[in-house]
């Protein structure tokens, strides 16, 4: 049986309690898994022609305030 499989057959077995305390993990797992992502992202430049495009667009009126 593979690991997600066993980790599937886990989670079935959970209360309502142990659920959300997995799901509230998770959650937070997942999150801070996408800020690693986004800041090796940012070292690795792959943002900038958006960050660009994105203060030409200020500096040339294109943008309105939220």
């Amino acid at each position: 049986m593979s690991t997600i499989e066993e980790i599937k057959s886990a989670i079935h077995h959970f209360s309502r309690r142990e659920l959300a305390r997995c799901r509230a993990w998770f959650h937070e797992y997942e999150a801070d898994a996408l800020d690693m992502e986004l800041e090796e992202d940012v070292q690795a430049g792959k943002l900038d022609t958006l960050a660009e495009q994105a203060i030409r667009d200020f500096e040339e009126g294109k943008c309105t305030e939220l």
